[in-house]
């Protein structure tokens, strides 16, 4: 799984111009399901996202996690993230898992954020969405679940 963290001020997310998902202060997930994505990859990811320190304390400094600081999640599904363009200008999505098992590991990571987070917003799986934010910092994260299991993190 790939996961490119944002800590925002908002994030909200729109189908078809109704407001689906939303957040206050916290983290925008847009999230990506490879083809040999598990349940332990999700489980990785959420375990180090929830307490990883990217938020300020009094004394400015990153030192705080999105469980310090109440914060909230918006996960939305993206699978564009695991886009191949090594060989010519137009990407491949053949590393993306199939719909229905990506949809099946989104909602569980969702369902792990639910047990960590008061708050977790989603997007529409596979609907052409809209997503807006409000980036704080900025402060944007890529995580690879695969590098937190070889690492044992």
């Amino acid at each position: 799984m790939i996961a490119v963290l944002q800590r925002v001020r908002s994030a909200s997310v729109k189908v078809d111009n109704a407001t689906v998902g939303d957040c206050g202060k916290g983290l925008c997930v847009l999230l990506g399901v490879s083809a040999e994505d598990t349940e332990e990859d999700a489980v990785a990811l959420v375990r180090k996202l929830v307490d990883l320190r990217i938020f300020r304390d009094q004394d400015d400094k990153m030192n705080l996690s999105l469980k310090d600081v109440g914060g909230e999640l918006l996960v939305v599904s993206n699978f564009t993230l695991l886009a191949a363009y090594k060989k010519g200008r137009r990407p491949d999505f053949i590393g993306a898992a199939p719909p229905a098992e990506a949809n099946r590991l989104y909602e569980y990571f969702c369902e792990l954020c639910q047990a960590e987070i008061s708050h977790v917003a989603r997007g529409v799986f596979g609907a052409d969405m809209e997503l807006s934010i409000i980036n704080e910092g900025p402060v944007t994260i890529v995580m690879d679940s695969k590098v937190l299991l070889k690492k044992g993190t």
